[in-house]
C-alpha cells in the first residue's frame, strides 16, 4: 500500500470533498453530503472511537430520517474503530458488494495517454446520449437508473467542465459507456460506469474508455485517476498499473 498516496486521497476526496450535486455538511464526527436531487445522500468520512461510534451512527440515522433522505455510509477498510462495519450492521445497515479502491498516477504512467482511441468512441454531451447510458445500465444491471440519469444530465448542464461522459456505438446503439468527474479542488478524477453489453466484451472497449478519460483528465492537469472497482473490473485496471490502496463498502441505511 502507498501510504502517502492514501493519505492524499483521504484528505482530498474524503475529508475535504466537494461533490457535484450535493451539499456538504461537516460535524465534529462526520462529513455528510446531502443530495440536491431525488437521490440518496452519503457519509464520506468519519472520525469515531469505540466509545462514541454507536451513538454517532444513531444520530446520523435520525438526521437523515428527519430530512427524508436515505443515505450510504461509505466505509473504508482502514476506518476506525476496526469494528465499524459490525456496528453499522447492528444498526440495520445493509452491506453492498466490496469494491477495491484503485488509483493511477498519470504523471508517472503514460501508457493510457498514448493509447489510440477508436473512431466509434464518442464524447457524450447531450441529453439523448445520457439517456443512452441510462438505457445501457438498465439492460446490463436489470434495474432502473432514472435518478442517475437525472443527476448526470443536470450536472452536465450546470457544471459541464466537471463531468465528462463517453460511449462506444455500433451504429446508433450504445454498447459501452462510462463517465468521469473531475473532483473539485483536488488532483483526482474519479471514474464511473464502464459497462459493456455482453456481446461486445473482449474487444478492449473498457480500456478505451479508461484511456479517453485519462486523456481528458490530463488535459485539465489532474494527476490521478481513481475508481472503486468491482471484481470484474479490478484485474483489467491493475493490468493498466492502477494501485490498490484500500477496500470500500457501501453501507446502505435501513429503510
Amino acid at each position: 500500500m502507498n501510504r502517502e498516496l492514501l493519505n492524499k486521497y483521504h484528505k482530498e476526496l474524503r475529508v475535504h470533498a466537494q461533490t457535484t450535486g450535493f451539499r456538504r455538511e461537516e460535524t465534529s464526527h462526520v462529513v455528510r453530503h446531502i443530495s440536491e436531487y431525488d437521490d440518496r445522500g452519503f457519509i464520506l468520512a468519519s472520525s469515531l472511537t469505540e466509545q462514541n461510534a454507536t451513538s454517532v451512527i444513531k444520530a446520523e440515522k435520525e438526521y437523515f430520517k428527519q430530512i427524508g433522505q436515505p443515505f450510504e455510509w461509505k466505509l473504508f477498510s482502514y476506518d476506525s474503530p476496526s469494528n465499524l462495519k459490525e456496528l453499522l450492521l447492528a444498526e440495520g445497515f445493509k452491506e453492498d458488494e466490496e469494491e477495491a479502491l484503485l488509483v493511477l498516477d498519470l504523471t508517472m504512467d503514460k501508457d493510457l495517454l498514448d493509447r489510440q482511441i477508436p473512431a466509434e468512441l464518442k464524447e457524450i454531451t447531450d441529453e439523448n446520449g445520457v439517456k443512452d447510458i441510462v438505457r445501457l445500465m438498465d439492460e446490463i444491471w436489470q434495474e432502473k437508473h432514472d435518478s442517475l440519469g437525472k443527476r448526470l444530465w443536470q450536472d452536465k448542464q450546470q457544471q459541464p467542465d466537471d463531468l465528462f461522459l463517453y460511449g462506444i456505438y455500433d451504429g446508433n446503439q450504445l454498447v459501452s459507456g462510462a463517465w468521469m468527474y473531475l473532483e473539485k479542488e483536488s488532483s483526482f478524477a474519479s471514474l464511473w460506469g464502464g459497462a459493456t453489453q455482453p456481446a461486445y466484451r473482449g474487444r478492449g472497449y473498457y480500456k478505451d474508455l479508461v484511456a479517453a478519460r485519462a486523456k481528458k483528465a490530463s488535459e485539465y492537469d489532474y494527476s490521478f485517476l481513481t475508481v472503486d472497482a468491482r471484481p470484474m473490473s479490478r484485474p483489467i485496471l491493475e493490468r493498466l498499473n492502477f494501485q490498490l490502496l484500500a477496500y470500500t463498502y457501501g453501507m446502505l441505511s435501513p429503510k
